[in-house]
């Protein structure tokens, strides 16, 4: 649909911003069938062969090699200050068993002061130092998260047409945004808390070791269990997140479809249809949520079930051998500190299990899409196009969209010579849009092959191929921009006077300059506030501003009245002079001077001559044209 446009009748992928090479590890084997799919085609996602979800070491690794590699540097910073701020907390607890000697040792004042000074102390190094490596990583964080976005959509860029036809806009978007959103949070809390509160659990064990090792032995038959419970509940919120995204990007797809189509909505009354599928999906959504959130707030009342456990132990143990001089009171407190102090991350680390097991599920689901690979791909020692002519062959060519279905075009052979136009008409279904999806490699062919100038299309580089071809489609496509800028998007260098004379020529520029802004007019989603010959018109403009040698019209003029028809197909004959042209026509009226007309007919050419010369034969083409005139 507006891939079509995108690709030809815009800016040649070759003068496109090039963005930055994917990183190597985000390739892949062949997905779908077990024969591979056919050419020019790329599998749907949700029917991609999922098998056992990915490890969540997996994921990291391929997360950190990928990403977290290149900040290497800020990285290894934050974790120097991470580890003097875990550190600080160590020694606070330490330092309580100074304070409570002192006091029944009666020290005095003045070791008070110095004591509580040092206390101090470390309080404002434990703030310094996480502050910066607290900015340190959110920065990192964000950039990982900044590329691996700009890197998806880099990567569907460069996808097949077939993925774009075969994935919902709505569910590719939720991807980009909902996906990569979910991904964000886990990262900045894995990044800031994990490592956090990883260094200080470290350090307060090290202190608990160091103050009494007995006591030591209480707290560690806690800590596995605590970690087994986390554990367990983190595959199931993991579980839990997957269907959740996958229930977002449906509920996304579902509300692109009711938007972009709100006019039949509408005029069909179906509101409550339409509203109905939305409750459906957000119902679904809503009970995900609600286990979510039951599954994870049970983490809290164990994790303080296990706590208090180990507390009232420490307390009864750590009394006794107070009571028999085995321990100080000021080992006791500094024991007991230790461990409260350790509680805090530990329910830190076990939230960031939760948001990390949200985290991984949208990281599965953001590589799932980046492993797709594309199939219309340069071939090794592919070469820019150079003809000296621009005759396109259509040479014994068979396609079919699906392995299983009927071929769309079943060994069909056209000639166009240079500088002629070549119709190409028949029912629908026949086969004429696909004959214009093939020659830009939109897909590729089965058997045959398309030649431009005696060259292989598939013997040059994409990005040469279409900067030599220009595409006016009956579905136009226009930004949410001026019009001026969707007329240039054909020549994004080119000069006003240049825009205004493909508009003119176009016979666009009378209705533009009576817009409210003229050039400058935001033409709204899809050229929404315009209407159909007009956004038709500003499609033509651009190609003619393009000013390309090959010509492809598929139902270029079908959205223009009887007026705007004559004088558009006025300045098309005008484009065609000289150029390549084949043109998809449905009104055959507008093609009784094309210097060929091909007719198709279920995927197959039956018959092939002039306009006078296919009248004569009284065959297929006679009866299309004859039944067309009765309504003319």
């Amino acid at each position: 649909m507006i891939g079509q446009n995108l690709y030809l009748s815009f800016k040649p992928v070759m003068a496109l911003p090039q963005p930055a090479p994917l990183r190597p590890d985000f390739t892949a084997p062949d997905a779908g069938s077990p024969l591979g799919p056919l050419p020019g085609q790329m599998p749907n996602l949700a029917l991609l062969p999922r098998g056992a979800p990915q490890s969540s070491w997996a994921l990291l690794k391929r997360l950190m090699q990928g990403y977290l590699y290149e900040h290497k540097t800020g990285f290894i910073v934050a974790m120097v200050l991470m580890t003097i701020a875990a550190s600080m907390r160590g020694i606070f607890a330490h330092t309580l068993q100074l304070v409570f000697d002192g006091l029944d040792q009666k020290l005095g004042l003045t070791y008070m002061i110095g004591l509580s000074a040092f206390i101090l102390g470390i309080f404002f190094v434990r703030g310094v130092t996480t502050y910066i490596q607290t900015v340190i990583m959110n920065k990192v964080c964000q950039r990982i998260v900044t590329q691996v976005q700009q890197d998806m959509y880099s990567h569907m860029l460069r996808g097949d047409l077939a993925f774009f036809h075969a994935n919902a806009s709505g569910a590719l978007v939720s991807r980009v945004i909902s996906d990569v959103y979910v991904l964000r949070q886990a990262i900045a809390e894995c990044l800031l808390n994990s490592f956090r509160g990883g260094f200080e659990i470290t350090f307060l064990i090290g202190v608990m070791f160091y103050q009494d090792w007995r006591l030591s032995i209480i707290v560690f038959v806690i800590f596995p269990i605590s970690a087994f419970y986390v554990a367990r509940m983190g595959k199931r919120l993991r579980r839990i997140s997957t269907n959740t995204q996958a229930a977002t990007a449906d509920f996304s797809a579902l509300l692109n479809q009711s938007f972009q189509g709100i006019r039949h909505v509408k005029a069909y009354g179906n509101e409550t249809k339409e509203y109905s599928r939305v409750l459906g999906v957000t119902e679904t959504i809503y009970k995900l949520a609600v286990k979510s959130v039951r599954v994870g707030a049970l983490t809290g009342p164990v994790m303080e079930i296990l706590s208090s456990t180990a507390t009232v132990c420490l307390v009864v143990f750590g009394y006794w051998q107070v009571e028999h001089g085995l321990n100080t009171p000021g080992d006791l407190v500094a024991f007991i500190a230790a461990f409260l102090l350790a509680y805090d991350p530990m329910k830190r680390m076990a939230k960031v299990n939760a948001q990390l097991q949200a985290g991984l599920a949208a990281t599965e689901r953001i590589f799932t899409l980046m492993d797709v690979k594309p199939t219309i791909v340069d071939r090794p020692g592919a070469r820019a196009l150079d003809a000296k002519e621009y005759a396109v062959g259509i040479e014994d060519v068979v396609f079919r969209y699906t392995a299983e279905g009927t071929p769309a075009l079943n060994h069909v052979t056209i000639k166009v010579p240079h500088g002629k136009t070549v119709a190409i008409v028949g029912p629908s279904g026949a086969g004429k849009s696909t004959i214009i999806n093939l020659i830009p490699r939109f897909y590729d062919v089965q058997g045959g092959r398309i030649a431009i100038g005696g060259t292989d299309v598939r013997d040059v580089t994409l990005s040469s191929l279409r900067a030599h071809i220009a595409l006016v489609s009956q579905e136009t496509a226009l930004f949410d921009d001026t019009v001026r800028a969707n007329i240039a998007y054909g020549k994004t260098d080119a000069s006003v006077p240049e825009i205004e004379a493909a508009a003119v020529a176009a016979f666009a520029d009378s209705f533009i300059r009576g817009l409210p802004q003229g050039y400058d007019t935001m033409v709204g989603e899809h050229g929404i506030k315009l209407s159909g010959g007009q956004r038709q018109r500003i499609a033509i403009a651009r190609a003619m501003l393009r000013n390309a040698p090959i010509l492809l019209l598929d139902e270029a003029t079908s959205a223009l009245d009887n007026e705007s028809e004559r004088a558009v197909q006025t300045a098309l004959k005008r484009l065609q002079e000289g150029r390549t042209t084949i043109v998809v026509a449905h009104r055959l009226s507008t093609i009784v001077d094309a210097d060929l007309i091909v007719v198709l007919e279920k995927g197959a050419v039956v018959e092939q001559g002039t306009h006078v010369e296919l009248l004569a034969r009284q065959g297929v083409y006679a009866r299309l044209y004859g039944l067309q005139s009765e309504f003319d």
